[in-house]
């Protein structure tokens, strides 16, 4: 739930600067105007303090709403730090009125629903169809004033927020962050995690949560927001019904107060000079080395902070940027990034970067110095600053596509810069921007005096795990659970709504393939003037085999290294200049790519695509530079619990020479050459084995026209390769696989074995089976007992990972060490339950009714539209799939997932994986 927990996600949902991947800039920038993402936004005060925001956006059924307190770790204190995050996740627990997991009520409604805590701000956010509008509201209010904080509930939640604290520990980033936001924060709650400490929340007591609630959660304390298909009048009508006849609670200056006592450096100018700081150094186990460096900026509100943003779009937005140049493309690092928090108090500039294998934190320190001590001295080139503010610009359109989306901007905007139409005035400032003030930026606020800079030394950098064991048995602990929830009794707390799922009035693609076989679908939308490009290639890492695991990941990272006619660089800049990004990776069964940009440059998209697939060369030097970066992501991956724990679960299912066994070891990765990369391209791409999916603001015909022409000369000789994948059988016997990794603090487990196809003929079954077991973790019978009741993980989950191919049945859940054992035998006595008991009637229809209502929310983002088309015809189903898929979800019968159950579901043939510290995984192995 703590989805604004890492900067990374804070900076996606705020108007500034991040590590974009996607930059921008033609010869002169054109102003974005911001009038798209605030026009017919209605703002209303309600007696009671609540600030409402509505905007009606009628592109597709659904709507969103939000509600945002102006409350997160800013206004905790020094030993109840964490107690946001805390109360964030009580809010799920039921109110007086409803006294059941607000998560069941949510899903039920087929709701995308989720919350996060920040520093400023804690959100709950669901998007439904437009029909269930009037309950989302109702279970909102509801819980702003009525939520159980109680003793049951503040113990099960601890644990779990424990879990998830923990979780973050094995981390060595998190940890490395934390050291140093302290370090530069001392005084002020910004350099506390915004999740809090495992000591805090062990202490936390009912009174306390209480109080805290109802000192924050309140009217005047908070904005609704509503997007989407809706009528405004009506709508705020109920939100008048629901909301307005709550009261308010909080003192008028409790926030100011607290914000200001947490604050006492608030003030501090940033170019005060003091003595430099000596680095911080944290040697623990781990496995790629890393750096953090952190500089005081102002408040949102600053007029500093459009050039800031413009200077941290230079310094790391894309390829091209003068950081990734200056570490990446050397061979210094592996990855850098950048971002600015503009917050509410006064915020910082910080800088991340992972060191390539055998290059020392020190001379990555001295070089970024350099580059920032350049950028202070002399004036950005006019090529540059129109990259940076077509980047930032580019990117409010590219990430507001969705109603959800653009809720968020308006939110975060509201809370945070106190105006939803701060945006009009940001994105007018960014276009006016000078080379001088960037410079002036530079100076102010890059002070080596004022830096605060990490360093995290891995104490095993050959990132090899530890000791092993396995074995074959059962757990020790005798558990049974309790019955499963009854839908019939949820009912009784949900608030009316209607079921109007219509999937018949989505628009299918059109379908034709070119005279050289690649296949093309075409979706235009013409609501937005934006591109969403989807396709996959026949080249995934199934060709790899063991000894040459690898190839396919390195031969993907490296189609945009260079052309023929254009080298990484040029390449790059084609792209960023524009706005535009295209990315391209391999997974089991195929190379993906991805591509998105405004409208305008669809062409441009389009011929770079074209180009890398046809007339990529694979430079020798960009070869080494993407292999130092794939060895340290193993390094990182063997280093993660998660990580190493899905590689030996795989492993374990599938045998040595069966495709879906293959992962790269460091010896793969030296083996690889550029003959076998040219080898693999060669082989591998061919406009026969791909296909392209492109949904956005475009005539077909034209788009059709541009095809033929670029693509036009791409011919392939032969007939493609063909691997024939054999069937595998399952474990005789449950198998119990433990792996140790040094330094861990939470263990992750994996269980299951091999499972379907996506066109085997009981998948529909098998994913209404799959939401009754696991397919939410608040909702499911796994998430109800594992999670809700016993406290025993933050999340749990089961999929059928269903491709071209039988991929796993999987269960994947995070505990504390402690809680492993009884976690697992939890998981197996449902699985047994679930064997010998069926489901009920109520239960298998208000999965139905989840999905299916959930569905449309799916198709209100151009983007994920894009997916899944191209996935239902790499997949082979039919064009009338995305209108077809909720009535086959209907048509599944209670003998359906009856059959279900007997074939798929096998307890006693399970594998079982567990990775993480030794006390996790010794015990009842």
């Amino acid at each position: 739930m703590l989805i604004g927990f890492f900067l990374s996600l804070l900076l996606t949902i705020v108007p500034f600067s991040g590590n974009f991947t996607n930059a921008a800039t033609p010869t002169a920038v054109t102003p974005v105007s911001a009038l798209s993402f605030t026009q017919g936004v209605q703002k209303t005060l309600l007696d009671n303090g609540l600030t409402v925001l509505t905007k009606e956006v009628h592109t597709a059924p659904v709507v969103s709403v939000q509600v945002w307190y102006k409350v997160g770790s800013r206004n905790e204190v020094k030993g109840e730090n964490g107690i946001s995050h805390q109360l964030e996740h009580l809010m799920f627990k039921g109110t007086t009125d409803r006294p059941v997991q607000f998560g069941r009520l949510f899903s039920a409604l087929g709701s995308q629903f989720n919350a996060f805590t920040s520093y400023d701000e804690t959100v709950y956010f669901g998007t439904v169809q437009r029909d269930k509008l009037e309950a989302l509201l109702t279970l909102e209010a509801d819980r702003m004033k009525n939520s159980l904080v109680g003793t049951e509930q503040l113990t099960s939640e601890k644990r779990v927020v424990i879990s998830e604290l923990q979780g973050y520990e094995n981390s060595p980033g998190y940890r490395l962050d934390r050291e140093v936001m302290r370090a530069a924060f001392p005084n002020r709650a910004y350099g506390l995690s915004v999740g809090g400490t495992k000591a805090d929340v062990e202490k936390f007591t009912v009174e306390q949560v209480r109080n805290y609630y109802q000192t924050y959660y309140s009217p005047e304390n908070a904005t609704l927001v509503i997007t989407g298909d809706f009528a405004t009048e009506p709508a705020l009508k109920v939100v008048k019904e629901t909301f307005g006849k709550l009261s308010q609670r909080a003192k008028k200056d409790t926030v100011i107060n607290n914000a200001s006592a947490s604050s006492a450096l608030a003030n501090a100018s940033p170019s005060t000079s003091v003595a430099k700081k000596a680095p911080i150094v944290l040697k623990q186990p781990g496995s790629a080395a890393l750096l953090q460096a952190v500089y005081p900026l102002p408040d949102i509100k600053h007029p500093d902070v459009p050039a800031i943003d413009v200077m941290d779009a230079i310094l790391t937005g894309g390829r091209s940027s003068r950081l990734y140049q200056a570490l990446v493309e050397s061979g210094l690092a592996s990855s850098v990034s950048g971002g600015a928090a503009e917050l509410i108090e006064p915020g910082w500039y910080q800088i991340d970067a992972t060191a390539a294998p055998g290059q020392e934190l020190g001379k990555i320190a001295q070089v970024l110095q350099e580059s920032l001590t350049k950028l202070q001295q002399q004036p950005v080139t006019s090529e540059e600053l129109n990259r940076a503010k077509t980047q930032l610009q580019a990117s409010y359109i590219l990430g507001n596509q969705d109603i959800t989306s653009q809720a968020n901007q308006l939110g975060y905007n509201q809370t945070i810069a106190g105006d939803y139409r701060f945006i009009e005035r940001y994105l007018a400032a960014i276009a006016k921007v000078t080379p001088a003030q960037v410079q002036q930026a530079a100076k102010t606020y890059l002070n080596p005096a004022q830096q605060t800079i990490g360093f995290f030394e891995p104490t095993q950098p050959d990132g090899k795990p530890g000791t092993s064991s396995a074995g074959s048995g059962r757990t020790v602990e005798n558990f049974s659970p309790g019955k499963p929830v009854d839908p019939a009794e949820l009912a009784k707390y949900l608030p009316p709504a209607t079921s109007e799922t219509d999937s018949a009035k989505q628009s299918l693609p059109e379908e034709f393939t070119l005279n050289n076989g690649l296949k093309v679908l075409l979706l235009s939308d013409r609501n937005l003037p934006v591109i969403n490009l989807s396709g996959q290639i026949n080249a995934g890492t199934e060709f790899d085999g063991n000894q040459k695991a690898g190839l396919a990941n390195l031969t993907a990272s490296n189609l945009l290294n260079g052309t023929q006619t254009k080298n990484a660089l040029t390449l790059a800049k084609t792209l960023e200049d524009r706005g535009a990004g295209l990315s391209f990776s391999a997974s089991r069964e195929g190379t993906s790519v991805s591509g998105e940009g405004l409208s305008a440059n669809l062409p441009i998209l389009i011929q770079t695509l074209a180009d890398v697939l046809e007339n990529a060369t694979f430079p020798a030097e960009q070869l080494e530079l993407s292999r130092q970066r794939a060895l340290t992501s193993l390094k990182v991956q063997l280093d993660d619990p998660r990580g190493l724990g899905r590689q030996v679960f795989q492993q374990a299912i599938y045998p040595a020479n069966h495709p879906f066994h293959s992962f790269p070891t460091a010896e793969s990765l030296k083996s690889i050459t550029r003959d076998d990369l040219l080898g693999f391209y060669k082989t591998h791409y061919r406009p026969d084995t791909t296909t392209i999916a492109i949904v956005g603001d475009f005539e077909p015909a034209k788009v059709k026209a541009l095809l033929n022409q670029v693509f036009g000369k791409w011919q392939a000789t032969g007939k493609p390769p063909i691997l024939k994948i054999q069937s595998v059988q399952l474990p005789q016997t449950l198998t119990r696989l433990n792996k140790v990794i040094p330094g861990k603090s939470e263990a992750v487990t994996y269980i299951g074995y091999s499972g379907i196809s996506r066109k085997d003929p009981r998948y529909y079954a098998a994913l209404v089976l799959n939401q009754i077991l696991g397919g939410d973790t608040l909702s499911s019978r796994l998430g109800t007992e594992v999670r809700d009741r016993q406290g025993l993980t933050y999340g749990i989950y089961s999929a059928f990972a269903a491709g071209i191919n039988p991929g796993p049945f999987l269960i994947q859940m995070q505990t504390a060490p402690g809680d492993a054992q009884k976690a697992i035998a939890s998981t197996l006595a449902l699985l047994k339950q679930l064997r010998e008991q069926g489901v009920t009637e109520a239960e298998f229809n208000t999965a139905k009714r989840s999905i299916t209502n959930s569905y449309p929310v799916d198709l209100a983002n151009p983007s994920d539209v894009s997916s899944i088309i191209l996935d239902n015809a790499v997949l082979g189903l039919s064009r009338s799939e995305i209108r077809e898929f909720p009535n086959r979800i209907q048509a599944v019968t209670m003998a359906d997932i009856q059959k279900a159950i007997e074939d798929l579901i096998k307890p006693e043939n399970l594998v079982i994986v567990t990775t993480g510290p030794g006390d996790a995984v010794t015990k009842g192995g």
